[in-house]
């Protein structure tokens, strides 16, 4: 079982979730390991790549320093199945409180996807631990600023689109917690198996979030 509180903490202190998503799982491995090299410790393996549930165990095993959780998890079945190979926490793009239930009686960080005030409200009302807000693209960090204010009490996790230019922003706004997928990672990279600028955007966005957690006291 796990200790959701303490899950809480170490995702807070991550500060980056990376969101592992690729049409292949060639150079996966390598990928993950270059991006713990850089002091990145939270990772989403979504269920949509190959061999998910196979990297979700793998991952548990060799980086016991790490938060390792699974994305795309649309139905009950599925977050069970993610929660037996070892995930962490359990991300989806929509919201569903069948899932949110799985997740947590597993001990798990449940963190289902929203985009409206209403449909966030909702979702932690059911007992997410962290609400999504997807695609964040859409709306960029002044949305999430404004969420804020009347639902402080809310952890907000921006999705779709945060990168090194927006990523202070979004911290600024009230964000929990970033998640970067596309922008750090690509398939393209993953194919070709060329991490060095995966690894300095990296080092620039883990600056970024040391920086502002120092300056917020954390």
């Amino acid at each position: 079982m796990n200790d959701r509180i303490a899950l809480l903490q170490q995702i807070r202190q991550a500060g980056i979730i990376v969101v592992v998503r690729a049409n292949e799982d060639n150079n996966l491995d390598r990928a993950i390991r270059t991006l713990r090299e850089e002091g990145l410790t939270a990772f989403e393996i979504t269920l949509t790549t190959p061999s998910a549930l196979v990297h979700i165990q793998s991952l548990r095993s060799s980086a016991p320093d790490c938060v390792v959780g699974a994305g795309t998890v649309l139905d009950p079945e599925t977050a069970t199945a993610a929660l037996a190979a070892g995930a962490q926490f359990i991300v989806s793009p929509v919201f569903d409180p069948r899932v949110i239930e799985v997740a947590h009686r597993c001990d798990a960080v449940a963190v289902p996807g929203t985009f409206t005030p209403t449909e966030a409200l909702r979702a932690w009302e059911a007992g997410a631990d962290i609400v999504k807000v997807f695609p964040a693209s859409v709306v960029g960090p002044e949305y999430i600023k404004a969420m804020r204010g009347p639902l402080p009490q809310i952890r907000l996790m921006p999705t779709g689109g945060v990168d090194l230019d927006n990523a202070l922003a979004f911290l600024e706004a009230g964000a929990f917690v970033l998640s970067v997928g596309t922008s750090l990672l690509d398939d393209e990279a993953l194919r070709r198996g060329e991490f060095a600028p995966a690894a300095r955007k990296a080092r620039a966005l883990r600056s970024i979030v040391e920086s502002f957690a120092q300056k917020e006291g954390r």
